[in-house]
């Protein structure tokens, strides 16, 4: 039988480990914060023309890319790569943690992305925030072997790479339901309880940092239960389809990039930079960073058209964007993530199609889920994550809804989830002979 100093013991420690998350996250949450400063200047939000520090911003892609690429094939080998797949290999190869949860890979990591959001490149942070997690979980098991000693070391970092994700968004239950949902594919109370105790204390020091509860503010909507549901069985195919053509598009990408990198660094970067800063400069900056400076736009009651397009042609043309941009990043292997990405071309096409019916702001929150799920593959951790994000609990027979169909119409078109393909891809060896 537990005792009360064994239980007092094991709580500090989880709660040790969950402070310790969180304020690694804030270096992440803080790069953010800057990003979508820089990229309010653009004219798509500050309603401004160019100027010549706006077409720098614009143009520093073709600058920085380059130098990315080289760096993730040379000395800043071990930070490439999202941090999932690195952190979901550990979990299965624990010899391995040492290369792929480290000090050095960490920092890389970390200042690979850095680089590429300051460069408004379309990119999430869900990748680096889970790899540093679970990388805090592994620095202290390794400095005291007896840290947790009931959690065997796959269950340590998993619930500690949650934390992460509860760390970088301020999302708490988000960060339980994925090690649930796709780390370790189950709900185990005898990891649920710690899980909710390190990402409750994660998600807090995330707080108190400056990360706020509904990062893109509040949905203002209170349609009906029935109209919810109506809408969000075509607004869950439609955004669940374009989820299963990114994440399709996504490995494709990353699989065919990966040789190409190895060959040609400087040019690709180069060709890829050209590419990024075009869509800015067409989108005038819609297409930036990870889309939460354009959801917040949307939330508040902007449009997401593009700054030159009127109407539906606006619309269509910022939803292509925010689809290629993000793919072209993640697919060179820069660190990041999907989830924001995702996230955003989901709620451009909720939206629009929610403006049919006179209801764009339910649309744009159906779509947000929709396109998440779609993406993903993973319904509950997309729902948890619309309501935290966006503070839109009133539509949640809808998200419910949309999330669940949205879901089952990417795993038609998707086999594999897209984490878990992702990290095969990174496993694959790459055959260097023509």
């Amino acid at each position: 039988m537990t005792s009360l100093k064994d239980l007092a013991q094991r709580l500090l420690q989880l709660a040790v480990l969950g402070l310790l998350v969180g304020l690694l996250c804030w270096p992440f949450n803080l790069v953010d914060r800057w990003c979508d400063q820089l990229l309010s200047l653009l004219p798509a939000f500050s309603g401004s023309d160019w100027r010549p520090l706006t077409l720098l911003l614009a143009c520093s892609p073709v600058l920085v890319f380059p130098l990315l690429m080289l760096l993730q094939n040379g000395s800043f080998r071990r930070g490439k790569g999202s941090g999932i797949p690195q952190t979901m290999t550990s979990l299965e190869h624990p010899e391995q943690a040492p290369v792929l949860l480290g000090l050095v890979p960490s920092l890389q990591r970390l200042l690979l992305w850095t680089l590429a959001s300051l460069s408004l490149m379309p990119l999430g942070r869900e990748g680096p925030v889970m790899q540093i997690g679970a990388s805090a979980a592994f620095w202290l098991r390794r400095r005291f072997p007896r840290w947790l000693a009931d959690l065997s070391h796959g269950d340590l970092m998993a619930v500690a790479g949650g934390a992460g994700l509860a760390g970088g968004f301020n999302t708490p239950l988000m960060g339980v339901v994925f090690v649930a949902e796709e780390f370790l594919g189950t709900f185990s109370m005898r990891l649920i309880w710690p899980a909710l105790v390190i990402s409750a204390l994660a998600a807090a020091m995330s707080s108190a940092v400056g990360e706020p509860e509904f990062a893109l503010g509040m949905v203002g909507s209170s349609t009906a239960e029935l109209t919810q549901l109506v809408w969000a069985l075509p607004i869950g195919v439609l955004a669940g389809g374009l989820g299963a053509v990114f994440a399709r598009s996504l490995l494709q990408v990353t699989r065919r990039f990966r040789l190409l990198l190895q060959r040609q660094p400087l040019r690709l970067g180069l060709l890829l930079g050209v590419c990024l800063s075009a869509l800015l400069l067409l989108s005038g900056g819609a297409s930036g960073c990870d889309g939460e400076l354009l959801m917040r736009h949307m939330i508040e009651g902007g449009a997401p058209s593009n700054y030159l397009l009127p109407g539906v042609l606006g619309d269509l043309f910022t939803l292509v964007l925010r689809l290629i941009g993000p793919v072209l990043a993640l697919g060179s292997g820069i660190p990041g993530g999907l989830i924001d990405p995702s996230f955003a071309f989901g709620a451009v096409l909720g939206q629009s199609l929610g403006d049919a019916g006179m209801l764009p702001q339910m649309g744009l929150a159906l779509g947000m889920v929709a396109g998440l799920a779609g993406a993903t593959q993973l319904p509950v951790m997309a729902v948890l994550f619309a309501v935290r994000m966006a503070g839109d609990q009133q539509l949640l027979p809808g998200l419910l809804l949309a999330a669940v169909v949205a879901a089952y119409v990417s795993r038609l078109l998707v086999d594999q989830p897209v984490y878990h393909a992702l990290k095969d891809i990174a496993e694959e060896p790459i055959t260097l002979a023509s």
